[in-house]
């Protein structure tokens, strides 16, 4: 009869399974604290614009309906964004009808901060004055220009605000952190009419989600 040796299979000591919780724990952890650092810096970045100063005129002596508005804008959030919408009384504001200046030393926290002012009836009825009016102190003074100085006639002999060259736009208006703009725009004709003069409206300037309904009243100047 043979005799039958049994030997004793070893398993994973004490020390071992220690050291290998141990590690688990340790990399399970650092995977946790790496997703929510991802997590909070996801959510502490936020798109936020600032919106100031609005004005929207109607022509006077136009029936039909001659309006134009102008606002400034912020980007005092930490994401680059873009302007990309601007309705009033519910009509959008198309690209071609806005006149903007990015330019960070004409749109000056001071002009930024001014009253925005028109340039009175001038040209075709129109509340802005035309093109053959724009002066040369913008680069290229041309249908495409709008110059506006708010010290124009200002008693103030320093002439201390930078004149604006507002250029026409094609899309959306890019800014980034800490970024003003100064938007003036032509309504779509017959929207606002002397009907409306001193009627509050409700302009509405987003850059995709950012952005708040503001009111308005319309000035029949």
């Amino acid at each position: 009869m043979k005799n039958h040796v049994f030997t004793k299979k070893r398993g994973i000591s004490t020390v071992l399974t220690t050291v290998i919780i141990l590690v688990a724990s340790v990399v399970l952890g650092s995977g946790v604290v790496l997703y929510g650092t991802s997590l909070f810096q996801t959510v502490a970045q936020e798109e936020s614009i600032e919106v100031s100063g609005i004005e929207v005129w109607v022509n006077a002596t136009d029936a039909a309906g001659d309006a134009w508005g102008a606002a400034g804008v912020r980007n005092d959030g930490d994401q680059n964004l873009s302007v990309d919408t601007i309705t009033i009384k519910g009509q959008t504001i198309p690209f071609s009808n806005w006149y903007v200046d990015t330019d960070q030393t004409r749109v000056s926290i001071a002009n930024w901060q001014s009253n925005y002012i028109h340039t009175g009836t001038s040209g075709a009825g129109t509340i802005m004055k035309d093109s053959a009016e724009v002066t040369t102190a913008c680069t290229t003074p041309d249908a495409t220009t709008l110059e506006i100085d708010f010290d124009a006639g200002a008693s103030n002999p320093d002439d201390t605000l930078e004149t604006l060259c507002l250029q026409q736009v094609s899309g959306p208006v890019g800014l980034n952190p800490g970024d003003r703009a100064i938007i003036y725009f032509q309504v779509p004709v017959g929207k606002i009419t002397t009907l409306d003069s001193g009627a509050t409206s409700t302009l509405k300037i987003f850059a995709d989600k950012a952005g708040a309904p503001q009111s308005t009243i319309i000035q029949n100047p």
